[in-house]
């Protein structure tokens, strides 16, 4: 396990696992801020595209985790996280005492709990810092990040982290990052179907869309990461800076921890609900297309009681 006399003149290696939306856009930034970088995708040709950035490009798991001191993984889903981790040739198979893993991914707070104590059987430090922060976020380095595990081990990779985020939260044990995470989710759905209903009111009762969406960002009750929402709802265009797919994902994990709790959450299951809704189209765009899918319905409503009427 690293110690804090150890990590004090460390010259780390980094190692990237997962190269998606959010990865790729991370692993950028640790290039650019100078980090020696090796990286790994089992899509290759997304490791590739960094080999012009500067990255190394490992063949495996393997070679990439021999050669890393820190190793951060942003990947899928819960099944990518095990695989990745915990299957058979997977790091912790290849993984050197003393290298730290910071799994990016968001789970479960039980699967960090589980990859921490895995960690642990082989002298590993397991953190789970978890992102809050959509692409544009990740591409200016103003991403917000809440970590779980060790806080000396925090401290240890801590100097790493301004490189892709303008703060980081130290929460707690292995897995409160990612029950920060799903915190902060729970709002961020929440508010965002709150706004699609609001919108779909204002068109309702007469406002012209484009003033109604521009006038609403400019108030003191939408969050600053629900304004860019309303510029992609004024132009009818959701790309996908969160895809409605990942939020979909997060509504599960937060509504599935919800029932274990026996946490009454009515507004976030009718949020989730409606974004199941948009998932279902399985279109790569952004959550906040559920803007549309609410207009579309409150058009239906009213075709309806004008066929009646």
């Amino acid at each position: 396990m690293l110690t804090l006399d150890q990590n004090a003149g460390l010259q780390k290696r980094l190692g990237f696992i997962g190269l998606g939306y959010m990865g790729s856009r991370i692993a950028k930034r640790l290039l650019n801020a100078g980090y020696p970088l090796i990286v790994f995708n089992r899509d290759r040709a997304k490791a590739e595209a960094l080999r012009a950035e500067g990255a190394e490009v490992a063949a495996d798991l393997g070679e990439l985790t021999s050669a890393a001191d820190v190793i951060f993984s942003c990947l899928a889903d819960e099944k990518a996280v095990k695989e990745v981790y915990l299957n058979p040739g997977g790091v912790l198979d290849y993984i050197r005492q003393g290298t730290i893993a910071v799994d990016m991914s968001t789970v479960e707070p039980d699967t960090a709990q589980q990859l921490s104590l895995a960690g642990r059987k082989r002298a590993i430090d397991v953190l789970d810092v978890a992102i809050s922060g959509s692409t544009p976020a990740a591409e200016s380095g103003t991403l917000t990040l809440f970590a779980g595990g060790d806080r000396r081990v925090f401290e240890a990779i801590a100097p790493i982290l301004p490189a892709i985020s303008k703060q980081s939260f130290y929460m707690g044990p292995s897995g409160s990052g990612l029950a920060m995470k799903l915190v902060v989710n729970t709002l961020l759905g929440v508010g965002m179907q709150a706004i699609a209903e609001a919108l779909a009111l204002g068109t309702g009762l007469g406002i012209q869309h484009d003033l109604l969406c521009e006038t609403l960002g400019k108030t003191a009750v939408i969050a600053p990461a629900h304004v860019g929402k309303l510029v992609n709802a004024k132009a009818d265009d959701y790309p996908p800076q969160f895809p409605v797919r990942l939020m979909h994902k997060d509504f599960g994990l937060i509504t599935s921890k919800a029932a274990e709790l026996g946490i009454a959450m009515p507004a976030t299951a009718e949020a989730a609900k409606m974004n199941a809704l948009e998932a279902a189209a399985d279109l790569e765009e952004d959550f906040s297309a559920v803007v549309r899918l609410m207009q579309r319905k409150a058009n239906n409503t009213r075709a309806k009681l004008t066929a009646t009427s």
